[in-house]
């Protein structure tokens, strides 16, 4: 008798995870100086680089709207999947509800940054 494998959707939190994990890692660190440091202190950036004006500009590209909706969502995921793999790491040895909070506030936050962008119009 032949025994069927059970799908798993492990590999589509893994790849979200691993996705969010390179881009904090790449992108991270660049972004808490560029708006923590150098545009607040006047550091290698002209002093309007993050006005307003220039922001919105950026949000209503379609390149801009991509890359926040990716740094939003990917870093999301990544904190959700770490989250809940920790809770293990400190004794909680979570169930189906840990992981539909932290999967579930991941999707949350995916969602509401797809429509706060798509609301910025083009």
């Amino acid at each position: 008798m032949k025994q069927e494998r059970k799908r798993s959707n492990a590999p589509i939190f893994w790849a979200l995870f691993g996705a969010g994990g390179m881009l904090s890692a790449l992108f991270g660190p660049m972004l808490v100086f560029i708006t923590g440091l150098a545009v607040p202190l006047g550091l290698l950036l002209p002093a309007d680089t993050m006005s307003y004006p220039h922001m919105l500009a950026f949000a209503r590209n379609w390149l801009g709207k991509g890359f926040i909706f990716a740094i939003i969502a990917l870093f999301l995921w990544h904190a959700a999947h770490r989250i809940f793999h920790s809770l293990h790491d400190i004794g909680i040895h979570a169930g189906t509800g840990a992981k539909l909070i932290c999967y579930g506030l991941a999707m949350l936050g995916t969602v509401l940054a797809a429509y706060a962008l798509l609301a910025i119009g083009f």
